[in-house]
Parts: C-alpha cells; sequence; structure tokens
C-alpha cells in the first residue's frame, strides 16, 4: 500500500488535497492558491478585517492556512489586483477602501475630454430624494428581493464646475441601509462607496454595467441643463458585495459633450 503524503497539502490539485478547513471552499480540482483566496473572502465577508484594517502577514496566514507563503502571496496578489487588498511597501497589506485615491473611481468611467478627473476636482453633490418605498417587480428582481419588499430610492444630480454631469438614481435595499437619508447623503462629502462602506458596513467589490444611448426627456433636461432631445449616454450598473450578492441598482444618464466614457480591457 502506498504511503500517503505527510502533508495533505502535498497532493497533486487534481486530488482532494485540503481537509478540514478547507471542505467545501472549492471544487477539488481547484489551484491551492484560489481555496486560499475563497478563505481570505470569507474573513473580509465576515468582517473580521474591515476596511482600511491590516490584514495578518503572508508568514502569519501561511502558518493559519497551513500551506506556503508563496501560496498565500499568490493569492493576495490576485486579490489586490481585484482592488479588496492593498500592499503597501514597509507596512503590510491592507483591506481596500473606496475612499483611497486610486478606488474611489473605480466604478467612475466618465472621463474628461481634457485634463483628469483629479484636476477638475470632486463632483458637486445635490440630492434631489431619499425615500424608502416598496420595490417595483424589476428593481425587486435585479437585486435578489421579492416584490415589495422594502427599498431606499435616491436621485442626485453631479456637477463639475457648476456644470451638471450625470443624473443618477440608485436603488438600495432597505434592510443594510436603514437609516440613510437625504441629510446623510448631502453632508457627507466622500465618495459614496465609503460611506456605505463606513456607515453601513457594506463594500461594493464588483459591478456590471449596460451601456446604451438615449435622447433627454423633459425632466432630465432640465435637471442636466440640456435641451430635450439632447443625446445621453444610459449607463445601468449592478454593484455587489461579497459573495456576489447584489446590492445596488443604478441607473446614470452621462452628458457626453466635454467628456467621454473609457474602459480598459484586458
Amino acid at each position: 500500500m502506498a504511503t500517503p503524503p505527510s502533508n495533505p497539502f502535498d497532493a497533486s490539485p487534481a486530488e482532494p488535497a485540503a481537509q478540514g478547513v478547507f471542505d467545501s471552499v472549492a471544487p477539488a480540482f481547484s489551484p491551492l492558491y484560489q481555496q486560499i483566496k475563497t478563505l481570505i473572502l470569507r474573513s473580509l465577508q465576515a468582517g473580521e478585517w474591515k476596511p482600511g484594517d491590516m490584514i495578518p502577514s503572508e508568514f502569519d496566514l501561511a502558518a493559519r492556512f497551513r500551506v506556503s507563503q508563496g501560496t498565500v502571496r499568490k493569492a493576495i496578489d490576485e486579490l489586490a489586483t481585484d482592488n479588496l487588498l492593498v500592499r503597501r511597501q514597509g507596512k503590510g497589506t491592507f483591506v481596500a477602501t473606496h475612499a483611497e485615491q486610486h478606488i474611489q473611481y473605480r466604478f467612475l468611467r466618465l472621463l474628461p475630454d481634457t485634463g483628469s478627473l483629479e484636476e477638475q476636482g470632486p463632483a458637486e453633490r445635490r440630492i434631489i430624494e431619499c425615500r424608502r418605498q416598496r420595490a417595483p417587480a424589476e428593481v425587486a428582481r435585479q437585486l435578489a428581493m421579492r416584490t415589495g419588499d422594502a427599498v431606499l430610492q435616491v436621485k442626485r444630480v453631479l456637477a463639475f464646475n457648476a456644470t451638471p454631469a450625470i443624473l443618477e438614481e440608485l436603488w438600495l435595499p432597505g434592510g443594510p441601509f436603514k437609516g440613510l437619508t437625504v441629510e446623510t447623503l448631502a453632508d457627507d462629502k466622500g465618495p459614496m462607496y465609503a460611506l456605505f462602506e463606513t456607515q453601513f458596513g457594506v463594500r461594493m467589490v464588483r459591478a456590471v454595467e449596460k451601456i446604451k444611448a438615449v435622447s433627454a426627456d423633459e425632466d432630465t433636461a432640465s435637471l442636466l441643463g440640456v435641451s430635450p432631445g439632447h443625446p445621453l449616454l444610459s449607463v445601468e450598473r449592478l454593484a455587489y458585495t461579497y459573495n456576489d450578492e447584489p446590492m445596488e441598482l443604478r441607473r446614470g444618464l452621462y452628458r457626453t459633450d466635454a467628456r467621454h466614457y473609457r474602459n480598459e480591457l484586458s
């Protein structure tokens, strides 16, 4: 009879190498670093390390999961590429926050034709409404809720250099965002997703967008300072928190006469 490996993690990736902490983490054929990535994500989701916190060192995580530091390093590299973790030279690895300069514009793809987002300064925000209501069928479907469940509807206009640029309508599940008010939104001067992190413990980690061209109706034209029929870019975004849980439906109407939508594909 063949002698089994002394360390269960010495088994090949095709074998059920992980036992105990690895049970039900990933399929048996999943690379070990992907299993470690999943375990770290679980800790992030559970709030063991909150946005801005430093996570344990690679050495400590390797001991915790009984794997090599190289395996942990590869898992962390992927999480950093996904903008979920941030490496800081000489300091350690931290849970990323939407308040950080290089992350706060992560989901904003509307850029000025000349200059940069940083040069044009922060958006001036005007909250039109923030009200609690019952979820319409389509909103409930996209947010994985039941029709009629409590949701928050937020409308706001974003302007740059006093020129309206974006009209947004947001739909948020009522439970996680209990206590969100017009005053809360108006008083906060940072990125909205940073507010969601710090006050409601909700972190958006990825988003899916649908984009199409539309014409401004009268109400939209009035809010954006254009003529009815003016061409606009419609961007519908469904943002997810950990574990692929939909947490925000955002519908934006963008003026593109002085701006463009930019995305990098790889």
